[in-house]
Protein backbone atom coordinates (compact mmCIF):
# COMPACT_ATOMS: atom_id res chain seq x y z
CA UNK A 1 0.00 0.00 0.00
CA UNK A 2 1.61 3.25 -0.77
CA UNK A 3 2.28 5.38 1.85
CA UNK A 4 3.48 9.15 2.56
CA UNK A 5 6.81 8.71 1.43
CA UNK A 6 5.53 7.30 -1.83
CA UNK A 7 2.63 9.57 -2.48
CA UNK A 8 5.10 12.57 -1.84
CA UNK A 9 7.83 10.92 -4.43
CA UNK A 10 4.55 10.76 -6.60
CA UNK A 11 3.81 14.44 -6.16
CA UNK A 12 7.24 15.53 -6.48
CA UNK A 13 7.89 13.29 -9.99
CA UNK A 14 4.60 15.02 -11.47
CA UNK A 15 5.50 18.60 -11.13
CA UNK A 16 5.59 19.02 -14.90
CA UNK A 17 1.52 19.16 -14.62
CA UNK A 18 1.62 22.45 -12.99
CA UNK A 19 0.56 25.13 -15.64
CA UNK A 20 -0.86 22.49 -18.34
CA UNK A 21 -4.29 23.35 -19.78
CA UNK A 22 -6.62 19.88 -19.47
CA UNK A 23 -8.07 18.91 -22.78
CA UNK A 24 -9.94 15.62 -21.09
CA UNK A 25 -10.99 13.09 -18.21
CA UNK A 26 -11.19 9.92 -19.74
CA UNK A 27 -12.29 7.52 -16.74
CA UNK A 28 -12.48 3.67 -17.05
CA UNK A 29 -14.01 1.53 -14.29
CA UNK A 30 -15.84 3.06 -11.31
CA UNK A 31 -13.30 3.50 -8.79
CA UNK A 32 -14.02 4.12 -4.67
CA UNK A 33 -15.77 6.75 -4.99
CA UNK A 34 -17.47 8.64 -7.96
CA UNK A 35 -15.56 11.69 -9.69
CA UNK A 36 -19.00 13.92 -8.69
CA UNK A 37 -18.63 16.14 -11.78
CA UNK A 38 -19.34 16.25 -15.49
CA UNK A 39 -15.61 15.45 -16.61
CA UNK A 40 -16.61 18.29 -19.72
CA UNK A 41 -16.86 20.72 -17.27
CA UNK A 42 -13.33 20.54 -16.45
CA UNK A 43 -12.13 20.83 -20.56
CA UNK A 44 -9.92 23.69 -20.96
CA UNK A 45 -9.06 24.43 -16.91
CA UNK A 46 -5.32 24.85 -16.22
CA UNK A 47 -3.59 22.43 -13.59
CA UNK A 48 -2.01 24.06 -10.40
CA UNK A 49 0.97 22.25 -8.43
CA UNK A 50 -0.07 19.16 -6.24
CA UNK A 51 -0.27 19.26 -3.03
CA UNK A 52 -0.30 16.36 -0.52
CA UNK A 53 -2.26 16.00 2.41
CA UNK A 54 -1.81 12.97 4.30
CA UNK A 55 -1.65 10.18 1.35
CA UNK A 56 -4.00 12.00 -0.67
CA UNK A 57 -3.37 14.52 -3.26
CA UNK A 58 -4.80 17.64 -4.34
CA UNK A 59 -4.66 19.11 -7.86
CA UNK A 60 -5.87 22.79 -7.73
CA UNK A 61 -7.62 24.04 -11.41
CA UNK A 62 -8.26 27.38 -12.34
CA UNK A 63 -10.50 28.36 -15.40
CA UNK A 64 -8.85 30.54 -18.51
CA UNK A 65 -9.64 33.66 -16.58
CA UNK A 66 -8.19 32.82 -13.49
CA UNK A 67 -11.55 31.93 -12.19
CA UNK A 68 -11.38 28.86 -9.49
CA UNK A 69 -12.56 25.99 -10.53
CA UNK A 70 -12.47 23.96 -7.96
CA UNK A 71 -9.82 20.55 -7.82
CA UNK A 72 -9.06 16.70 -8.32
CA UNK A 73 -8.07 15.06 -4.44
CA UNK A 74 -6.43 11.79 -5.87
CA UNK A 75 -6.22 8.82 -3.30
CA UNK A 76 -3.90 5.78 -4.75
CA UNK A 77 -5.59 3.11 -2.66
CA UNK A 78 -4.11 -0.29 -2.03
CA UNK A 79 -1.86 -0.67 -5.05
CA UNK A 80 -3.05 2.69 -7.45
CA UNK A 81 0.08 4.25 -8.52
CA UNK A 82 0.26 7.18 -11.36
CA UNK A 83 2.40 7.67 -14.52
CA UNK A 84 3.32 10.33 -16.58
CA UNK A 85 3.63 10.06 -20.10
CA UNK A 86 4.35 12.06 -23.15
CA UNK A 87 0.87 10.93 -24.95
CA UNK A 88 -1.17 8.04 -23.91
CA UNK A 89 -2.10 4.72 -25.76
CA UNK A 90 -5.21 2.63 -25.00
CA UNK A 91 -5.91 2.07 -21.46
CA UNK A 92 -4.80 -1.36 -19.86
CA UNK A 93 -7.31 -3.40 -18.14
CA UNK A 94 -6.07 -2.20 -14.70
CA UNK A 95 -6.02 1.83 -16.20
CA UNK A 96 -9.15 3.95 -15.23
CA UNK A 97 -8.11 7.43 -15.72
CA UNK A 98 -6.91 9.47 -17.80
CA UNK A 99 -5.63 13.21 -17.47
CA UNK A 100 -4.93 14.31 -20.60
CA UNK A 101 -3.51 17.47 -21.39
CA UNK A 102 -1.42 19.64 -23.48
CA UNK A 103 1.91 18.39 -21.69
CA UNK A 104 1.65 14.70 -21.70
CA UNK A 105 -0.91 12.56 -19.89
CA UNK A 106 -1.36 11.39 -16.13
CA UNK A 107 -2.83 7.91 -16.11
CA UNK A 108 -3.89 6.50 -13.01
CA UNK A 109 -3.31 2.77 -12.74
CA UNK A 110 -5.19 0.82 -9.77
CA UNK A 111 -5.76 -3.00 -9.81
CA UNK A 112 -7.45 -3.13 -6.99
CA UNK A 113 -9.72 -0.35 -7.82
CA UNK A 114 -9.23 1.02 -4.42
CA UNK A 115 -8.30 4.40 -5.17
CA UNK A 116 -10.18 7.16 -6.25
CA UNK A 117 -10.17 10.62 -8.23
CA UNK A 118 -12.55 12.91 -6.65
CA UNK A 119 -13.70 16.84 -7.74
CA UNK A 120 -14.19 19.26 -5.05
CA UNK A 121 -14.68 22.90 -4.89
CA UNK A 122 -12.08 23.49 -2.42
CA UNK A 123 -10.04 21.92 -0.37
CA UNK A 124 -11.99 23.22 2.80
CA UNK A 125 -15.22 22.37 1.64
CA UNK A 126 -17.02 18.91 0.97
CA UNK A 127 -16.24 16.29 -0.45
CA UNK A 128 -12.42 16.83 0.04
CA UNK A 129 -12.94 18.18 3.74
CA UNK A 130 -14.80 15.06 4.60
CA UNK A 131 -12.59 12.74 3.53
CA UNK A 132 -9.36 14.76 5.27
CA UNK A 133 -11.22 15.68 8.26
CA UNK A 134 -9.69 12.56 10.37
CA UNK A 135 -6.14 13.23 9.27
CA UNK A 136 -3.51 14.06 12.27
CA UNK A 137 -0.76 16.44 11.54
CA UNK A 138 1.78 16.46 9.10
CA UNK A 139 4.99 15.31 10.43
CA UNK A 140 7.27 17.79 9.39
CA UNK A 141 4.61 20.34 10.36
CA UNK A 142 7.15 22.55 13.21
CA UNK A 143 3.75 23.82 14.23
CA UNK A 144 2.86 20.18 15.85
CA UNK A 145 5.43 19.91 18.99
CA UNK A 146 7.15 17.26 20.72
CA UNK A 147 4.38 18.76 23.21
CA UNK A 148 1.78 18.31 21.09
CA UNK A 149 2.52 14.84 20.17
CA UNK A 150 2.92 13.63 23.99
CA UNK A 151 -0.38 14.94 25.09
CA UNK A 152 -2.10 13.01 22.18
CA UNK A 153 -0.61 10.06 23.46
CA UNK A 154 -1.34 10.56 26.35
CA UNK A 155 -5.04 10.26 25.45
CA UNK A 156 -4.98 6.16 24.61
CA UNK A 157 -4.09 3.32 25.99
CA UNK A 158 -3.43 1.47 22.87
CA UNK A 159 0.06 0.06 22.04
CA UNK A 160 1.88 3.15 20.51
CA UNK A 161 2.07 1.34 17.40
CA UNK A 162 -1.20 0.81 16.64
CA UNK A 163 -1.69 4.40 17.40
CA UNK A 164 1.03 5.27 14.42
CA UNK A 165 -0.69 3.48 12.09
CA UNK A 166 -4.00 5.06 12.60
CA UNK A 167 -2.99 8.20 11.46
CA UNK A 168 -5.30 10.21 13.49
CA UNK A 169 -2.10 11.72 15.37
CA UNK A 170 0.32 12.09 13.09
CA UNK A 171 -0.21 10.82 9.73
CA UNK A 172 2.37 9.23 7.57
CA UNK A 173 3.97 6.29 9.86
CA UNK A 174 2.50 3.36 7.55
CA UNK A 175 3.92 -0.02 8.60
CA UNK A 176 7.27 -0.20 7.39
CA UNK A 177 7.86 3.59 8.42
CA UNK A 178 6.25 2.80 12.11
CA UNK A 179 8.11 -0.30 12.75
CA UNK A 180 11.86 1.89 11.82
CA UNK A 181 10.68 5.33 14.08
CA UNK A 182 9.71 3.00 17.05
CA UNK A 183 13.02 0.62 16.61
CA UNK A 184 15.09 4.34 15.75
CA UNK A 185 13.32 5.86 19.18
CA UNK A 186 14.19 2.22 21.29
CA UNK A 187 10.43 1.99 21.92
CA UNK A 188 8.97 -0.94 22.55
CA UNK A 189 6.19 -1.28 19.71
CA UNK A 190 3.89 -2.76 22.03
CA UNK A 191 4.13 -0.38 24.61
CA UNK A 192 1.23 1.90 25.85
CA UNK A 193 0.49 5.34 24.13
CA UNK A 194 -0.13 6.67 28.01
CA UNK A 195 2.96 4.82 29.17
CA UNK A 196 5.62 7.30 26.82
CA UNK A 197 6.46 9.97 28.88
CA UNK A 198 7.81 13.80 27.16
CA UNK A 199 10.85 12.44 26.76
CA UNK A 200 10.40 9.48 24.55
CA UNK A 201 7.68 11.21 22.93
CA UNK A 202 10.17 13.57 21.51
CA UNK A 203 12.30 10.97 20.11
CA UNK A 204 9.57 9.26 18.80
CA UNK A 205 8.97 12.44 16.79
CA UNK A 206 12.09 13.08 15.73
CA UNK A 207 12.64 9.26 14.67
CA UNK A 208 9.04 9.26 12.74
CA UNK A 209 10.49 12.43 11.13
CA UNK A 210 13.90 11.46 10.30
CA UNK A 211 12.47 8.00 9.10
CA UNK A 212 10.31 9.12 6.79
CA UNK A 213 12.59 11.82 5.18
CA UNK A 214 15.29 9.20 4.34
CA UNK A 215 12.30 6.94 2.96
CA UNK A 216 11.51 10.29 0.24
CA UNK A 217 14.61 10.54 -0.51
CA UNK A 218 15.34 6.70 -1.19
CA UNK A 219 11.96 7.45 -3.65
CA UNK A 220 9.85 5.75 -1.32
CA UNK A 221 9.44 1.55 -0.88
CA UNK A 222 8.80 -0.90 -3.58
CA UNK A 223 7.66 -4.15 -1.75
CA UNK A 224 5.38 -4.94 -4.90
CA UNK A 225 4.78 -2.75 -7.35
CA UNK A 226 4.72 0.34 -6.31
CA UNK A 227 6.52 3.28 -9.15
CA UNK A 228 6.82 7.00 -9.30
CA UNK A 229 5.26 8.82 -11.90
CA UNK A 230 8.66 8.23 -14.00
CA UNK A 231 8.81 4.28 -13.54
CA UNK A 232 11.23 4.55 -11.13
CA UNK A 233 11.00 1.98 -8.33
CA UNK A 234 11.85 2.76 -4.33
CA UNK A 235 14.96 1.61 -2.91
CA UNK A 236 14.07 1.98 1.04
CA UNK A 237 13.15 -1.24 1.76
CA UNK A 238 17.10 -2.14 1.49
CA UNK A 239 18.10 0.23 3.62
CA UNK A 240 15.08 -0.80 6.59
CA UNK A 241 16.24 -1.01 10.10
CA UNK A 242 14.15 -3.92 11.25
CA UNK A 243 11.11 -4.10 8.93
CA UNK A 244 11.35 -7.67 7.11
CA UNK A 245 14.15 -8.87 8.83
CA UNK A 246 12.93 -11.03 11.23
CA UNK A 247 15.97 -13.15 12.66
CA UNK A 248 18.92 -11.32 11.37
CA UNK A 249 20.98 -9.22 14.01
CA UNK A 250 20.04 -6.11 15.72
CA UNK A 251 22.03 -3.53 13.83
CA UNK A 252 22.32 -1.57 17.32
CA UNK A 253 23.05 -4.92 19.47
CA UNK A 254 23.36 -7.76 17.65
CA UNK A 255 20.33 -9.62 18.90
CA UNK A 256 17.72 -11.56 16.68
CA UNK A 257 14.92 -9.17 15.43
CA UNK A 258 11.66 -10.52 16.65
CA UNK A 259 8.66 -10.69 13.86
CA UNK A 260 5.04 -10.27 15.92
CA UNK A 261 1.31 -9.42 14.76
CA UNK A 262 -0.53 -6.51 15.86
CA UNK A 263 -3.68 -5.81 14.42
CA UNK A 264 -3.02 -8.14 11.57
CA UNK A 265 0.42 -6.12 10.61
CA UNK A 266 3.65 -7.50 10.69
CA UNK A 267 5.58 -5.36 13.70
CA UNK A 268 9.28 -5.79 13.69
CA UNK A 269 11.64 -5.31 16.81
CA UNK A 270 14.48 -5.51 18.85
CA UNK A 271 13.21 -7.08 22.03
CA UNK A 272 16.51 -6.04 23.62
CA UNK A 273 16.85 -2.48 22.55
CA UNK A 274 13.15 -1.71 22.02
CA UNK A 275 11.84 -1.15 26.23
CA UNK A 276 8.23 -0.82 27.25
Amino acid sequence: MPELPEVEVTRRSVSALAGAQLRALELGKPLRWPLGIDPTELTGCVAGEFLRRGKYLWLPLTRPDGRSAGGLLWHLGMSGSLAWLPRAGPPGKHDHVDLLTDRGVLRLTDPRRFGAVVWSPALDQVPASRLLAGLGAEPFDERFTAADFHRALQQRRCAVKQALLAGDIVVGAGNIYASDALFEAGIDPRTPCDRIGPVRAARLLAAIRRVLGEAIAAGGSTLRDFKDAHGSVGQYQGQARVYGRAGEACPRCGAAIRRIVQGQRATYFCPACQRR
